[in-house]
């Protein structure tokens, strides 16, 4: 992978995964050196005039594993991301036929996460993620989007926010997932899901992801939901979350959290990079009428 000129433009290669339709971008870090990440992120995810994703990652190859640098679709930094971890050992473990067993470690700015492969069946790798223990777990009242609500907060590698009841509609969904996002008791934002607890063992869920909004998937999303229905809803540590793109199972064990689910790789592709800036890209609501 790496950046070529091809006339008055700049190209770059990256590959792109998903897991349940939560999407990555990912791409070396050796060929991004210098970039401005963040502009970068905004330009390649971006799902009209770029290859779109819900964040993009930059990687190196380390013995036993890969280390990442994760970059919301909105430019903003982000800690770790289950799904995105996942895809990253997938692409590591693509060309990789010696089995099932096989275990990678993902290093991210909150810490190793270690995977190991389950699963195969044609493109898609089921992995079961070791994502760490839960911390500062607890429950506040809060005022948000016009309303008063009882939220579970906690971090599992990156700050998060669960509403536990009924699953909201699409207006008040719409309406509370930014408004907590950007709460200012969350300085550096927050993910936010919407949690319903059908059963000890099923929960769920609907995304609203810091730094991209509505969300098909997420894998420390389902890891916190899960926290979050088993200690204040009465769901068991052991059950599958239900998102709109599927399912995974999440294990709240006394060593860690265990995410289980399958990722994909979709292609490898070519960027074609204007040595120019683009044209600023305008809001979408200007072409909406009263």
């Amino acid at each position: 992978m790496c950046w070529r000129s091809v006339g008055n433009r700049k190209t770059l290669t990256f590959t792109k995964a998903h897991a349940y339709g939560n999407d990555f971008l990912y791409v070396l870090k050796r060929d991004v050196t210098g970039v401005a990440l963040d502009a970068l992120a905004r330009e390649l995810c971006e799902r009209h005039t770029g290859a779109g994703a819900d964040g993009l990652i930059a990687y190196e190859a380390v013995d036993g594993g890969a280390s990442m640098r994760l970059l919301n679709a909105d430019g903003s930094p982000s800690e770790v991301s289950g799904n995105g971890v996942r895809g990253l050992a997938a692409i590591l473990l693509r060309d990789d036929d010696a089995g099932d067993r096989r275990e990678v470690t993902v290093r991210t700015d909150a810490g190793d996460k270690r995977l190991t492969r389950i699963g195969r069946h044609g493109a898609r790798q089921t992995f079961r993620a070791a994502m760490g223990l839960p911390r500062d777990l607890r429950q506040i009242d809060a005022s948000a989007g016009g309303e008063s609500l009882q939220l579970t907060v906690l971090n599992i590698g990156n700050p998060q926010c669960i509403v536990l009841g009924p699953l909201p509609d699409l207006e008040r969904f719409r309406r509370l997932g930014p408004a907590l996002e950007r709460h200012a008791m969350f300085p550096e934002g927050t993910n936010v899901e919407f949690v319903q607890v059908e059963a000890p063992d099923r929960v769920r869920i609907l995304i609203w992801e810091r730094g991209v909004g509505p969300t098909t998937s997420s894998g420390t999303g389902s890891c916190a939901s899960l926290i979050a229905a088993a200690a204040f809803g009465g769901a068991a540590r052991d059950a599958i979350v239900i998102a709109p793109g599927g399912e995974q199972r999440v294990e709240w064990r006394d060593d860690s959290v265990y995410l289980t689910g399958w990722a994909e790789v979709l292609y490898d592709g070519t960027w074609l990079r204007d040595r120019n800036p683009r044209t600023p890209r305008q809001n979408p609501d200007r072409f909406l009428t009263p």
